[in-house]
């Protein structure tokens, strides 16, 4: 049984072999590389595929200090307001949303995630003390110009509060 386990992680990580850089990084983060990749399944359904692109001197363990972009593949049809409720809910997981920031916040996700069908991708372009770009389709969308919005949202995947810690672990390169 141990045997196989080297061949199950290289025929898992066959599809992310022609993976190449995302168009829109070329220009919003150039020299980026792909740090980690991971699944996120619920209930056993793929959900998505994540990708995390770093610049060099990325740590993982000071990651909201550095620029990152967040890749996200779906997998499977899911509609964008239904996505930014959940991104809210992770980031209270993850930290503490202003009462004051939530709605806001809720909205302005709502205006950046439309309804994704399998093989949309959203790219979330991360700018610690800024915000946040993001990008459907390698198309330039919604930018939040919130840096404790940004942080908290990119905390969902990276934060070691994050509900997916294996996820987490998988993107940093720490798996």
């Amino acid at each position: 049984m141990l045997a196989r386990r080297p061949l199950l992680a290289a025929l898992l990580a066959l599809p992310w072999a022609a993976q190449s850089r995302p168009v829109e990084l070329s220009a919003e983060l150039p020299g980026a590389k792909l740090q980690g990749q991971g699944l996120l399944r619920f209930f056993g359904l793929r959900v998505y595929d994540a990708r995390l692109w770093v610049t060099e001197g990325f740590k993982p363990d000071d990651y909201a200090l550095h620029p990152v972009a967040l890749e996200l593949e779906y997998a499977r049809e899911l509609v964008g307001k239904l996505i930014a409720e959940r991104s809210l809910v992770e980031m209270r997981k993850v930290g503490e949303v202003p009462a004051d920031k939530g709605n806001a916040w809720l909205a302005a996700m709502e205006q950046a995630f439309p309804d994704v069908k399998a093989g949309d991708r959203i790219t979330g372009l991360y700018r610690p003390g800024e915000g946040i770009r993001f990008f459907v389709n390698g198309k330039a969308g919604r930018e939040v110009r919130d840096a404790a919005f940004a942080r908290l949202f990119i905390g969902i995947w990276l934060s070691p509060r994050s509900s997916e810690p294996a996820l987490r672990r998988s993107l940093l390169g720490l798996a």
